[in-house]
């Protein structure tokens, strides 16, 4: 990731993708598995639905989480995009101003599949938030670390998805 001197209020995105040798109904039954992301995730401790039925749009999912620098939180995720077998995204507190927004994408091509994974943080207010408030002046170095860290992460995600979608 390059330095891009963003400020949280510039709600920055990351997007990565990874071609996977399976099709895209087996790609998207991993994406769909919320109980499969705490597996992938250093971050994500654990994760629930907090509605009757699984993935859908509208439904709710608790997330809890744990950083070095942050702690341990909760937050209650909101299912924004939901298109079986091409889009599975969800919108972090608050569905009108989230604290960050993720997105899983799916292409068929030529017998695989093309998944992406994009998140944009903000605009609503986040961990992150405490941070910069404390330190004004240190603002787009706490974004581009937390980006490059999130980064690091969604790569790390779409590779394990791929390893198991193969295997």
């Amino acid at each position: 990731m390059e330095w891009t001197g963003a400020r949280f209020a510039d709600t920055p995105t990351i997007e990565q993708r990874i071609r996977i040798e399976a099709p895209p109904e087996r790609v998207w039954q991993l994406v769909s598995d919320i109980g499969l992301l705490p597996s992938l995730s250093s971050e994500l401790q654990a994760v629930e639905w907090l509605d009757d039925g699984g993935p859908a749009l509208g439904a709710r999912f608790r997330g809890r989480n744990k950083h070095p620098s942050f702690g341990e939180w909760e937050t209650t995720s909101y299912v924004v995009g939901y298109e079986p077998e091409r889009t599975f995204a969800w919108a972090v507190q608050d569905p009108k101003t989230p604290s960050a927004s993720w997105r899983f994408s799916l292409e068929a091509q030529d017998g695989g599949t093309e998944l992406s994974q994009w998140m944009q943080m903000g605009p609503g207010p986040s961990g992150l938030s405490f941070a910069i408030e404390s330190m004004p002046d240190k603002e787009q170095k706490i974004v581009f670390v937390r980006l490059r860290e999130l980064e690091n992460a969604i790569l790390a995600n779409l590779d394990a998805i791929k390893k198991l979608a193969e295997g």
